[in-house]
């Protein structure tokens, strides 16, 4: 990328984690950026290539460390380890965790395809888990691609309630009740 492509992503991205991605627009980037809204687009042709750039960039950067917690340890480690990974994202930069998990839009990961293929960032690494932990025997046998939902739903789910305002709890309370409820998951899905 040139230097305007990187200030336009830059302020996008900035746009995006501030108020979500309904408020970044092209002509808003160009002002901000300080180029005329034609520049913007000499960079990017639309404003979904414009989203879909930062974005793959920021998921990118953001999980690049994801299942490093716990990597060694037992399999109910790397599973805490990789949900902590998921709760810093989903409540760190929840207008940028709507955008990728919630918001329909062309390119999106969709099931079982871009999933079983290891195509998600977020679900990768606890899909390889799964699959060791089958492999070992700490799982029951089955589809790693199911057994990795299961494991994974229910966390998104009460993470969109918490962002929709419906759980009165601490973040620190959220996050506990988050892995009590992965663990009452894994408990059900163990040899």
């Amino acid at each position: 990328m040139t230097g305007t492509a990187d200030r336009i992503a830059s302020v996008a991205l900035a746009i995006l984690l501030d108020e979500g991605a309904e408020a970044v627009t092209m002509r808003r980037v160009a002002a901000e950026v300080g180029v005329t809204p034609m520049a913007t687009y000499r960079h990017y042709p639309n404003r979904e290539a414009l989203l879909r750039a930062v974005v793959d960039g920021a998921v990118a950067e953001l999980t690049a460390g994801w299942g490093k917690r716990g990597h060694a340890g037992t399999f109910e480690q790397k599973i805490d380890g990789l949900a902590d990974d998921f709760l810093d994202f989903a409540l760190g930069k929840p207008n940028l965790y709507r955008f990728v998990v919630t918001e329909r839009r062309d390119g999106a990961r969709r099931f079982p395809e871009d999933f079983r293929e290891g195509g998600s960032p977020t679900f990768g690494p606890v899909l390889d888990a799964v699959v060791r932990g089958v492999e070992d025997g700490v799982l029951r046998p089955g589809d790693p691609v199911e057994i990795t939902l299961a494991i994974t739903t229910p966390a998104m789910g009460l993470v969109q309630l918490y962002h929709g305002g419906r759980m009165e709890l601490t973040e620190d309370d959220f996050r506990a009740l988050c892995k009590r409820t992965i663990g009452r998951v894994l408990d059900g899905l163990k040899s």
